[in-house]
């Protein structure tokens, strides 16, 4: 898919979506996020599908719509609610900080230009503070994102 501004040269890019090159760039994010996931003993146990493709398509279609992309992750599931659709799930600082070592490895595999990295960046960062919903000392076995 094609951005307005990819077809035309002289176009400025009017969100971050445009400018870092659109779909085929948040597909590689999430896919080498899911990559690290899929080999990560703290992460890769909170996922029940023994396939991470609906979970990296889920996750695809949220971030490009939050970037300004197309809508299809609220057309296809609704609000976003993510803090929400990930309550039910244990989420401490050890599970946030894997995320995060997983999604900056995820984020530098872009090479993307500093201002656009500092910018995602900061958003998934603070993203994963926020999903933490108990702390190190909860010893609740953690369930399965679904």
């Amino acid at each position: 898919m094609t951005s307005p501004a990819e077809g035309d040269p002289t176009r400025t890019p009017t969100t971050l979506f445009e400018a870092i090159g659109g779909e085929p760039t948040f597909r590689k994010l999430v896919d080498e996020f899911y990559v690290g996931v899929a080999s990560d003993p703290l992460l890769r146990p909170l996922y029940p599908e023994q396939d991470l493709r609906p979970a990296a398509d889920r996750m695809t279609l949220f971030l490009m719509q939050y970037w300004g992309g197309p809508n299809t992750y609220s057309e296809q599931r609704g609000h976003p609610r993510l803090r929400m659709r990930h309550a039910p799930f244990r989420v401490g600082p050890a599970e946030r900080d894997a995320w995060l070592r997983q999604m900056r490895r995820a984020v530098e595999s872009l090479d993307l230009p500093k201002e656009y990295e500092e910018t995602l960046w900061d958003y998934l960062e603070r993203a994963a503070y926020f999903m933490v919903n108990t702390d190190e000392g909860d010893v609740t076995p953690p369930p399965r994102l679904g």
